[in-house]
């Protein structure tokens, strides 16, 4: 494991070097994609942090120029009266990843670690035996053969107040903002005590955590898919040029007048 992080804060990355980079990074990410199904690998990546750490952000950057077919997100919502009774890691047992597939989870079985914990939604004996089995669980995801990469994105106190304030003030993130939110911000420091717990349980040599510095949500997301780049040694298979052939004109009729008694979409702009 690196050593810990130097806590000096760097100015904050400006946009157009961020889109610049992440350009690069998605160039990249694309090699992987056909290094992944080439290869017939199985990865799964998961994402934990705060509320407003930036968890779909890193997402979405990850996932804007590859196919949905190869990277799948999984973020799944609260259990239903049947799955809470079911074997706690069954429900995610399904969304794990066939060859040639990368599954990203927004947040994954450590909510049982986090929010389950925090909030009661989980019994002291629940609680106990996930801490007790997470780790072999993930044992023998790594041991089928699974690349399993952990992050958890960081956030300080300040970092998420302002971005709470956002999502308050901004009709377009109204939705971001749930009333567990606002009870998880009263709690922050026993949402730290529960995730220093889980890092002690669950950092394993062959599932380690990974901590991504999000106070600056433009360089974490570099940081982080940079990183996930190096974990997954990957190739630059060839492209082969594609030659677009002409278009046939047997049978030709008149394509666009066909349409025209179509109803159309209102040009409003």
């Amino acid at each position: 494991m690196s050593k810990n992080k130097d806590n000096k804060k760097k100015e904050k990355l400006d946009r157009k070097t961020h889109d610049k980079e992440i350009k690069k990074l998605q160039t990249e990410l694309v090699k992987l994609q056909e290094w992944v199904k080439h290869e017939g690998l199985r990865v799964v990546v998961i994402f934990e942090g705060r509320d407003a750490a930036g968890k779909g952000g890193v997402i979405k950057r990850i996932t804007e120029r590859v196919s949905p077919r190869v990277f799948r997100v999984v973020a799944l919502p609260a259990p239903s009266d049947r799955e809470k009774t079911q074997f706690y890691y069954q429900r995610y047992l399904t969304h794990l990843p066939a060859a040639g597939e990368v599954v990203l989870f927004d947040r994954s079985w450590y909510n049982r670690a986090g929010v389950e914990r925090v909030m009661g939604f989980c019994t002291d004996k629940e609680y106990g035996e996930f801490i007790r089995t997470c780790s072999g669980w993930e044992r023998a995801l790594v041991d089928s053969g699974i690349i399993l990469i952990k992050y958890w994105l960081t956030v300080d106190n300040e970092g998420q107040e302002e971005r709470f304030k956002e999502r308050i003030e901004d009709p377009r993130k109204h939705w971001k903002l749930s009333p567990m939110d606002v009870e998880a911000r009263r709690k922050w420091y026993d949402y730290g005590r529960a995730r220093d717990a889980m890092f002690e349980a669950t950092d394993t040599s062959w599932a380690p955590w990974y901590v991504v510095d999000s106070n600056d949500q433009r360089r974490g997301r570099l940081n982080c898919i940079t990183h996930l780049l190096s974990l997954i040694p990957y190739k630059d298979l060839p492209y082969e040029p594609v030659e677009l052939p002409p278009r046939s004109e047997k049978g030709a009729y008149e394509d666009v007048a066909a349409l025209q008694k179509r109803t159309w979409v209102p040009e409003v702009y």
